[in-house]
């Protein structure tokens, strides 16, 4: 009797981990659709960010400093 119960705390563990990663997998499927909305946002601020550094390197330059070549912005344009 005491082997069949240090048998199954064996199998246990692995038995677990399967069960989890099974789960995890069937749980990814519904997920997907909300993805593709969530990188538009962010691009979208990406974009309005973008601009709003290039707005600030124009004021810099308008006003004699040139802040952006110091401070090492190798972005490409």
């Amino acid at each position: 009797m005491t082997e069949a119960f240090y048998a199954l705390a064996v199998l246990a563990c692995p038995v677990g981990m399967g069960v989890m990663m099974w789960f995890m997998m069937r749980g990814g499927k519904h997920s997907t659709p909300a993805a593709p909305a969530q990188a538009s946002a962010s691009d979208a601020e990406l974009v309005a960010l973008r601009a709003e550094i290039d707005q600030l390197c124009a004021a810099q330059r308008d006003s004699g400093g040139d802040l952006g070549a110091r401070s090492g912005d190798t972005r490409s344009r």
